[in-house]
């Protein structure tokens, strides 16, 4: 399982991403964008252009931000997600 997480200091959005897949008891890798430029271009590129913070990828896919994290969690959809990328793994 590869969950990458684009964020920033002082987003609380960030921090709520973060908590959620804590709870989960999920690992991710996270990216700063404001302390790394070349993770900004990334983000952008990988994103198709979404600027905010924070962006969430898992197994390469775009999930989106802590919005769409937490809509796909609440809808028992993520944990679906993670199964079936698992099974395909």
């Amino acid at each position: 399982m590869n969950i990458e997480l684009y964020s920033g200091p002082f987003c609380a959005y960030c921090v709520m991403a973060k908590q959620l897949l804590k709870r989960m008891g999920l690992n991710y890798r996270e990216y700063n964008v404001r302390a790394d430029s070349a993770k900004l271009e990334e983000m952008l590129s990988r994103s198709g252009g979404a600027r905010t913070i924070p962006q969430v990828f898992i197994n390469g896919r775009h999930v989106g931000g802590y919005d769409d994290l937490s809509a796909l969690f609440r809808s028992g959809k993520l944990s679906d997600w993670l199964e079936n990328d698992n099974k395909q793994a």
